[in-house]
Order: structure tokens, then sequence, then C-alpha cells
């Protein structure tokens, strides 16, 4: 990256486009182009470094990220009026960038505290969650999480909450099905969570998602912890929520009774998020949080990156790092599935980034997706893994999903996820439960004006304070207090209760 005092990032040699690190005026001198600025720019956008010839590939990061729509000049302005997304042959090279992992020695490994369970998980939070097999119970789940009040908390210190998980589906559904299949896989993981000491699945009897088949078919197991409750047998929404409680109360002593030790960080699942991605979400943020990753990795933890719309048009860079074709290909199968589901539709995956990233910088979704991948750091890619599928494989993964934030991280939950860290450059206020969310500013001016929100500002990287490297360092070293049971921000705000959405995929009928 270029000097501090530079207006200018300069990203990669071969780079026919530079980043402005602050606002460029129409006419400002651009000394080291030996031009003026032939536009006003905002802070993380683009202009050519050289002249770019119509039809000319615009790079950024040594990546494609498009073409030029007319001929360009040394300072112009490079944005999505005048850059085209084609798409090209990207060689998926399966394996030609493992590269071997400096596992640190199970001794010296990192450690934090959390809550060793009775089946061998560790979580990092202690709730007791509620869950709705189908939208018809979704208020009597919320009824009952309400009662459990700070007040009536408060004889259950050791306990983070009561939360309920109410969802909007579970019938008027096609079954069997993809989406069915989906659903139930999603509300199993919630089940089985490790942040969740026990946990109460309600009903309402006559929905598709019957709660005892769904408790068979995926391998549940009732017991103290694990209660069931079907309104139409138990009685009726009042009595339903009577006995709900009841339920609740009975498992409070018992998770009340957890309490952390130390364990090795080798436990930890993290799932990558990013939203409202700006222009320096690719230079500060997501190549911090691939530094924290690679640690993790190394102290023998799992990373999960999604939002598989946002890798399009630089899956290369993850197949490169499958560990077998295998591997890879499935990331290319699951890439064509989408291609399929999106067609014809004015969608993320065939181009159109949302409004917050086309003011923040990024062009098209090829811009966006090179930014977004670089979550994942360096090491191999180990294992691809459809949606909410349970996650066993350490290392770096990849989970399918959509890029939409609520959706994603629900998927990563799902599958195993401890906590989420989420990187933002315009300034995301989302949260999660029963697995906290860590947000990492990519810029300085948005982490000062939303402090409250944010958790580390990345930013630090191009105002020249620390490096990448350190920032992971320290991106690391706060997900372990985190997950030794420090609050983040969102959590402080109370957010989590109303992020619970699973991904719909079929008709409703």
């Amino acid at each position: 990256m270029s000097r501090t005092d530079s207006p200018l990032l300069h990203l990669h040699p071969n780079d026919n486009v530079l980043v402005a690190r602050t606002a460029l005026s129409l006419g400002q001198e651009i000394p080291e182009l030996g031009v003026r600025a032939r536009a006003q720019v905002p802070a993380g956008h683009k202009i050519a470094a050289r002249r770019i010839a119509e039809g000319e590939q615009v790079k950024k990061y040594d990546t494609v990220i498009g073409v030029a729509m007319r001929e360009l000049e040394a300072g112009d302005y490079v944005h999505s009026h005048n850059l085209r997304i084609v798409d090209y042959y990207r060689d998926p090279a399966f394996g030609a960038d493992v590269r071997s992992v400096d596992y640190v020695p199970e001794a010296q490994r990192a450690s934090f505290q959390g809550f060793v369970r009775a089946g061998g998980g560790v979580g990092t939070r202690n709730f007791i969650g509620i869950l709705s097999s189908v939208n018809c119970s979704a208020t009597v789940i919320k009824r009952i999480a309400a009662h459990f009040t700070a007040e009536r908390m408060a004889a259950f210190p050791n306990v983070d909450g009561v939360v309920a998980f109410a969802q909007t589906s579970g019938c008027g559904m096609s079954s069997p099905s993809e989406h069915f299949d989906v659903l139930r896989r999603t509300l199993a993981g919630y089940a089985r969570h490790p942040n969740l000491a026990g946990v109460l699945i309600v009903g309402l009897g006559c929905e598709r998602n019957q709660v005892d088949a769904l408790v068979q078919s995926q391998g549940l197991s009732e017991g103290r912890l694990m209660r069931t409750l079907v309104m139409q047998e138990v009685g009726g929404t009042r009595v339903t929520i009577e006995a709900g409680i009841r339920a609740i109360e009975e498992m409070l002593p018992e998770a009340d009774a957890a309490r952390r030790s130390t364990v090795s960080a080798s436990h930890l699942k993290i799932g990558l998020e990013c939203g409202g991605s700006d222009g320096f979400s690719g230079i500060t943020a997501n190549p911090a949080l691939g530094a924290a990753m690679d640690i993790l990795v190394r102290h023998g933890g799992t990373a999960i990156l999604s939002e598989t719309p946002e890798i399009h048009g630089v899956e290369f860079m993850l197949t490169r790092r499958a560990i077998t074709p295998a591997v890879g290909q499935k990331l290319l199968d699951r890439l064509a599935w989408w291609e399929r589901y999106a067609a014809g539709q004015n969608a993320q995956f065939n181009g159109v980034v949302g409004h917050g990233n086309q003011a923040g910088g990024l062009a098209n979704i090829f811009e966006k997706s090179l930014g977004s991948a670089m979550k994942g750091g360096t090491t191999p890619l180990r294992a691809v893994y459809e949606y909410a599928e349970p996650i066993t494989e350490p290392g770096f993964v990849f989970m399918d999903s959509p890029g939409y934030d609520p959706v994603a991280s629900t998927g990563q939950i799902a599958s195993g996820a401890h906590l989420i860290c989420f990187t933002t450059g315009r300034g995301s206020m989302f949260g999660s439960k029963p697995a906290p969310t860590i947000k990492l500013a990519s810029n300085t001016p948005m982490y000062r004006r939303l402090e409250e929100d944010m958790d580390i500002n990345c930013g630090l990287i191009v105002d020249g304070e620390c490096g990448v490297p350190e920032m992971g360092q320290r991106i690391f070293a706060q997900i372990l207090r985190h997950a030794s049971g420090e609050p983040t921000k969102s959590e402080a705000l109370g957010l989590g209760d109303h992020e619970f959405v699973p991904w719909h995929l079929g008709i409703v009928s």
C-alpha cells in the first residue's frame, strides 16, 4: 500500500485504477500521476491510473472487476457509470495455491473461558432458547420468553437470557423439498447449539413441520434440557404459554449451574460476514479479519466463509486453495446452482450491488466479491457445506448461503458458529443470538460516527497507524475476550432477538 501522505492507495503494481484515500476535488493536483483529478471522487472510490482504452479490462488488486465502457484518461473517476461487468473464464486451478499450515502445538494453543457441555461441545454463551416449528406458534414463544424479565433472571446470574427464535415458515410449503430440509436443519442446528444450555420447541399441531417428526428426523433427543410442546394438544394459547414458562423454570437451575473453564481456541468456530461494504472493506477490515482467521486456523479453530453470491467472480481465489478437486468442484457446483436460481432476476449474483455498496465505492459484484473473499485468509479450503449443515471439519471452510446478512448468519450459527465477525464500511447495526456479533469498521470516520455499534476500528490500517498483520492479531485477541464472555457492542445494545431468519427457498401455497 502507498505512503500515508498520499491521497491515493496503490493496491497492486498491475492495477490500472487507484483508490482515493480521502475525497478528491475536481481539478485537484495528483503529483503521482502528473495530472489533475477530472471529477470529484469520494473517499474509497477509484480513479484511472493511466489511459484505459474502451473495452480494456480494469484491474484492482490485479483482479479483473470489469471493462471500460469508454476511453478513460488518467485522473478520470471510474465507477458503475463507465465500468461494465463482463463474465470471463477463470481457471479454477484446483489446489494450485494450497500451502502447509504451521499449526501451533496443542500445549501452546491460545485459550478462552468457555462452557463445556455434557455432549462434549463448548459454548461461548449460556442461553436458554425457544424455537417455533411454525409461524403459528411464534407469538406463543415470544410471550414465554418475555416472562423472563431481568428481575426474574436475577436469581440465575450464569444464564445469559431466555431468547425466542420465531420464524415465518413451517407450513404452506412443499414437503419433502429442499426448503423443508433447510428449515428443519436450521432449527435442529440451533437446538443442538452449544451456546444454548436448554431448548424448548413449540408447535401448533397441524403444520407440515410436525414437532415429533422434526425431533426424530434431526436426531434430537428430548430430556430435561430439551422439551417440546404442541399447542393443540396442550390446550391452546394461554395454557401453552403457562406450560412453556414452567418448562423453562425447570431448566433454569441446571443451566445456571454451568461455569466457564479454560478451553483451547481449537474449539472455536467463527462465522465470517460482511454487510454495507465500501471501497475500504477489501483494503482494511476484510484482509485483517482474514489474517485473524489464519491465526485461528493455526490454533486449530474453524473459520466459516459464506455468502455465495459474494464470491462470484473471484471463486478461483478459493478453488486454488481447495485441498482436493472434489472440494473445489463442490464450490463451483454451488455457484452453478446460484446461476440457475438467480437467472433473469435483478439480483446481486447477476452484478447489481446495493445502494450502500455503490455509494461506498463498489461498482459491481465482482469488485465486492474481491474484498469479501479476503475474510477467509490464506489457509487451505478444507470443505464446502450446505446451508446450516453441521460443520465438523476444522480449518477454513465454506458454507453456502445468500448474501443477505441475517439469513447467512442464521445458517452459520445453525452450522455451529460460536461468534460472528461482521465487517462493514457503511455501518451495519446487526446483532445475533445465541452467537454474538463482533463488528469491524473498515474506515475511521464511520467508526467514530457509529462507535456505539462498532467493536474494532480497522480503519487504522488506511490511516497508517498499524498494518494488516498487527490488526489481525488484535482481532484474534478480541475474539478470545468475547468468547470468554466480554459483551460485544451489539450485545450491550440488546440486539439479536429478531435476527433469526432461516433461508426461504420454496413456494408458499
